[in-house]
C-alpha cells in the first residue's frame, strides 16, 4: 500500500481558513482576525499563519493590505482549495537538503574553468546587489553552475527544477517578492564562503558552506514576513503620534 504524504501544516491551516471563508463565518470584505489571534485559534506558530495567508492571497480569496490587515476578497479562488504549489518555506528545505550534498560531489570535481565561472559570478552577485530591481540571475548562476560541476545530469536536473519552482510557483514567487521589498539580497560572503571551500576542493567544507547559506535564506523568508507585521505595527504608531499631535498642538 502506498504511504500517504502528510499535507505541511500551514496548508491544512490555509484549509481551515478557506472552509471558514466559503461558510460565511468571513464575508467578502471582512478582515480576518489578527495573526496572533490565528496562531492561539489554531495552535500553530504565528510563520504558519503566514504561510497559510500567503497560500490564499495568491488564489485571489484574501487581499494583504499592508497597515490594515488581511481581508476576504473572494469565496472562490483560482481553484476550489488553498495553493497546492510549493511555498517558499518547503522549497528553501527542498534546496537544503539537495544543494549541500551537491556542493560536496561538486568540490571533489570542480576543474579550474568552474572555478574560475563562480568567481566572477560572485563578483556579479555584488553588482547585481547595488542594481535596483536587481533579478538575482547571477545568484542562480552560481548554484546551477555548482549543480553542473558534480558532473551527473541527475543532480543537474534536480537544481534546475528546484531554481524554476522558485520563479513559478505562486506561493514561493510571492514570499521571495517580498523578501525583496524588505530589502533582502543574496549574501556575497556566503557566496564567498562556498567558493573557497569549492578552491580548497574540500567537499565538508562546501557541505558545511551551502548548509550555512541557506539556512540563512530561510531565516532571511522568515523576517521578510516578520517585517512586514513589524512595518505595520509601525505604521500604526506613527499614525497614533500624530493623531495625539494633532490633539495637543
Amino acid at each position: 500500500m502506498k504511504a500517504q504524504a502528510t499535507p505541511r501544516l500551514y496548508k491544512e491551516v490555509a484549509a481551515k481558513l478557506l472552509h471558514e471563508i466559503q461558510s460565511g463565518n468571513y464575508a467578502i470584505g471582512a478582515r480576518l482576525p489578527a495573526e496572533r489571534d490565528l496562531a492561539v485559534k489554531y495552535d500553530v506558530s504565528r510563520p504558519v499563519i503566514r504561510e497559510a495567508i500567503i497560500a490564499l492571497e495568491v488564489q485571489g480569496l484574501v487581499d494583504v493590505r499592508v497597515g490594515s490587515g488581511v481581508y476576504v476578497h473572494s469565496t472562490t479562488g483560482q481553484t476550489s482549495t488553498p495553493a497546492g504549489n510549493v511555498s517558499a518555506i518547503e522549497l528553501t528545505e527542498a534546496r537544503l537538503l539537495i544543494e549541500a550534498e551537491v556542493a560536496a560531489l561538486a568540490a571533489s570535481q570542480i576543474t579550474d574553468e568552474e572555478l574560475a565561472e563562480l568567481e566572477s559570478l560572485v563578483v556579479q552577485i555584488e553588482q547585481e546587489n547595488k542594481t535596483v530591481g536587481g533579478k538575482e540571475e547571477a545568484d542562480a548562476a552560481f548554484h546551477l553552475a555548482i549543480a553542473r560541476a558534480t558532473k551527473n545530469s541527475a543532480l543537474v536536473e534536480n537544481v534546475e527544477r528546484l531554481w524554476e519552482l522558485r520563479n513559478t510557483s505562486r506561493e514561493a514567487a510571492l514570499l521571495h517578492e517580498k523578501a525583496r521589498h524588505a530589502n533582502i539580497k543574496p549574501v556575497v560572503d556566503e557566496h564567498t564562503a562556498i567558493l573557497r571551500a569549492m578552491q580548497e576542493r574540500d567537499p565538508a567544507a562546501a557541505r558545511n558552506a551551502m548548509r550555512t547559506h541557506l539556512l540563512q535564506v530561510l531565516d532571511s523568508l522568515l523576517f521578510a514576513t516578520e517585517q512586514r507585521a513589524v512595518d505595520e505595527a509601525r505604521r500604526t504608531v506613527q499614525a497614533k503620534r500624530e493623531r495625539y499631535s494633532q490633539l495637543t498642538a
